[in-house]
């Protein structure tokens, strides 16, 4: 019996994707042929004989459940399906775990029956949130004696434990059996804690969690699992909807995403993968590439080996070689160049001269460049950005999560929530106003006789703003305050301009503190809000960064308030509003929040900017250029892929459950990880690639990396002596 389910390999740019959408083209047939073929075949379904597989879809409105790997690729895939089909067929795709939380909401009045749930609509936690209420409800049996087994923090160690339970829903493993796999994977492992006693963590977490009507990552994939998949009811409903899956990169997948497919499989839907044996870009975070491979069984194979279009995957094979076999001597081609310096420092710099002189002499331009490291600091950043941004030449950071505290306008909202409320004084520094009213005096000034964008100008520049602080702001617990300007003896040094800007700040916090005692504001959003209106946003256009720092602060605090709303329902509790406006200000001031609001990309074409982006990052983008600066390529950090494995991963993966994991498997690991990371790359590069070493790391230690061998056998060297 032949199936009609297709399994699509290939690396990277072999066309996947395409493949892909054609199938789902291929599927939506005219809508005379589909119905005269359906009752055609109606006694052939009768007898559960496969029949052409365009016939399960419904011309009006196919039932596809398309799938991607991650939100980036879902909203691309999601748009090429709907241009290839001229708009007819417009579908909303998924990755795996926005699937399972739609679904988990949609049916939670079938979970409510079936755990015994009390009947509330659910909510989700955000990860930040989650660990914030866990640290809450383990903190005293997390005490300082387990913190010294453990090895790490608190926050680190509730971190720890929490993507357990991820990894354990991911990999369709019962919260109660964690306990089991960790004491066969661990053994007799005595610098980790005591595997039952992380499991009842757990339970207790997702109990405290279900009562509460709140769910995160693990609870949402581990009901969708253990409770949806296995419901008759919701089997049924499943089936009707969709008639065939289409799934993208399904070597980023969790083990979970392959009892969805075989359910669909075994009740006559059709199928159509992507497989891509050098991606697993996610393993070690929830992925199981090998356990999905197991679909390939059940359909027709079709293997992509047409070389990628213009890139370097034929240098691959004799670089890894170099990298897994380096007493071989051999030289690489003129393709791949080094730049070497001693110290870090120095090699940033010449990397960013090195492209800045490429793009102004017209070699290649910005948007065809991509810097990839296995690991990107705030210094290697800020200087890299600096000095090619000195050259008008734009860098586009891919994903850069700075956290929001780091952005000077919502350090001053912070500032500005803490002076209205009363009980927020010991938040508030005298530097922290001088910001304030440099941040909040801030007008939109168009220039002349220029197409130019708006300018920002401030009415109270940091010297003024020093000095307002220094002699007009009143510290106190309760009720930090600021006075007039005429306090300071010197005010007319002040001068017209910021003083009429202090006093329209200063009146409009008068006018608030005055709503807020009469309760005419409704929460600390409503005030947030107010401040951006009147002092941020006042009809002008804001910078995209600023924008969705300003967004996702706006997010944070209407989830922080839904959560805080939520539990004070269920069980009340003795804080006052004014404590939960300060452990929200505390929260983002630990840094744990970072400015991705929805949607993370700019609206309109794509910007001619260099590509800033970890290993990691850049995989799972899927982008390709013409020239690859790969930095710190003596870093040992190129073994571990850019990203940290997550504790215990090994233990959750199908083929392995539970076992052990050596010294020896991680050597493996490595070096296969390694070699999927350098063909990947390779495939993704069109030109060129340089490979950037210094001998000394950040710390000064001697870098002493994989990929050394490959700097060593370069054969055109840019070293500080011919680099100026």
């Amino acid at each position: 019996m032949v199936s009609h389910s297709v399994w699509i390999v290939g690396t990277s740019r072999t066309g996947k994707t395409a493949r892909l959408v054609e199938q789902f083209c291929s599927w939506v047939q005219p809508e005379k042929q589909h119905i005269e073929l359906f009752y055609t075949n109606k006694q052939a379904r009768k007898k559960g004989e496969r029949i052409p597989e365009f016939l399960y879809l419904k011309q009006t409105e196919p039932g596809v459940l398309v799938l991607a790997a991650n939100d980036d690729n879902r909203r691309e895939l999601g748009d090429i399906i709907v241009t290839s089909t001229l708009g007819k067929y417009p579908v909303r795709a998924k990755t795996p775990l926005g699937f399972f939380q739609d679904e988990v909401i949609l049916f939670w009045p079938l979970l409510i029956n079936s755990l015994n749930l009390k009947a509330q609509f659910p909510v989700r936690l955000r990860p930040e949130t989650e660990q914030e209420l866990a640290t809450k409800l383990w903190r005293s049996q997390l005490d300082e004696e387990i913190l010294r087994v453990a090895g790490v923090n608190e926050s680190r160690l509730v971190r720890r434990i929490l993507d357990l339970l991820q990894l354990a829903a991911y990999s369709g493993v019962h919260c109660e059996n964690i306990a089991q796999i960790l004491t066969k994977g661990l053994g007799e492992n005595t610098t980790t804690l005591e595997p039952e006693f992380l499991a009842s963590l757990l339970i207790d977490w997702r109990n405290w969690c279900l009562e509460r009507g709140l769910l995160t990552y693990g609870i949402i994939t581990e009901l969708y699992s253990q409770y949806l998949l296995s419901d008759r009811n919701y089997q049924q409903h499943l089936t009707k909807r969709y008639q065939a899956v289409l799934a993208d990169d399904v070597d980023d997948y969790p083990s979970v995403a392959r009892l969805l497919f075989e359910l669909l499989l075994n009740r006559g839907a059709i199928g159509a993968f992507s497989y891509n044996p050098d991606g697993a870009v996610r393993l070690g975070l929830g992925a199981d590439p090998k356990y999905l491979e197991g679909l390939a069984k059940r359909c027709r194979v079709e293997i992509l080996n047409e070389p990628p279009p213009e890139s370097l995957g034929e240098q691959a094979k004799q670089m890894v070689e170099l990298v897994t076999e380096p007493m071989v001597l051999v030289s690489l081609p003129e393709i791949v160049h080094s730049i070497q310096t001693t110290s870090r420092a120095q090699l940033l710099r010449q990397t960013a001269e090195v492209i800045a002189d490429a793009i102004q002499s017209q070699q290649v331009q910005a948007e065809e460049v991509a810097i990839i490291a296995p690991g990107l600091d705030a210094i290697a950043r800020y200087t890299l950005v600096e000095i090619l941004v000195k050259q008008n030449i734009q860098v586009e950071s891919l994903n850069d999560q700075r956290p929001l505290i780091s952005s000077p306008v919502i350090r001053a909202l912070l500032t500005m929530l803490a002076l209205v409320y009363p009980g927020l004084g010991r938040l508030v520094e005298r530097d922290a106003v001088a910001e304030m009213l440099v941040v909040l005096s801030r007008k939109q000034q168009a220039p002349e006789n220029s197409t130019d964008a708006m300018n920002r100008v401030t009415d109270i520049d940091p010297v003024r703003a020093g000095l307002i602080a220094d002699y007009c702001f009143v510290p106190h617990p309760d009720r930090p305050n600021l006075l007039p300007v005429s306090a300071f003896e010197r005010w007319d040094r002040i001068g017209y301009a910021a003083t009429t800007a202090y006093n329209e700040i200063l009146e409009w916090l008068e006018q608030q503190r005055s709503q807020q005692e009469l309760r005419l504001i409704p929460s600390p959003i409503s005030l947030l809000d107010r401040a951006i209106q009147r002092f941020l946003w006042n009809g002008s256009n804001l910078p995209y960064e600023q924008l969705a720092a300003l967004r996702e602060l706006l997010e944070t605090a209407q989830h922080y308030w839904e959560i805080d709303t939520r539990l004070r329902q269920i069980a009340p509790v003795e804080t006052t509003p004014q404590t939960t406006i300060i452990e929200f200000i505390q929260l983002l001031r630990r840094g744990t929040i970072t400015a991705n609001p929805y949607p993370v990309r700019p609206i309109g074409g794509a910007r001619k900017a260099v590509t800033l982006a970890t290993i990691f990052q850049y995989r799972s983008s899927r982008r390709s250029h013409r020239w690859h600066f790969w930095l710190d390529a003596g870093s040992p950090l190129w073994a571990k892929g850019g990203a940290a494995t997550l504790f215990g991963a090994p233990f959750f993966l199908q083929d392995r459950l539970g076992e052990p994991w050596t010294a020896e498997d991680e050597k493996l690991a490595e070096e296969e990880r390694l070699r999927r990371i350098l063909t990947d790359l390779l495939s993704r590069v069109s030109e060129r690639v340089y490979l950037c070493h210094s001998d000394l790391a950040v710390n000064g230690q001697e870098q002493l990396g994989p990929l050394l061998p490959l700097v060593n056998a370069c054969v055109t060297v840019i070293s500080e002596a011919t680099v100026k």
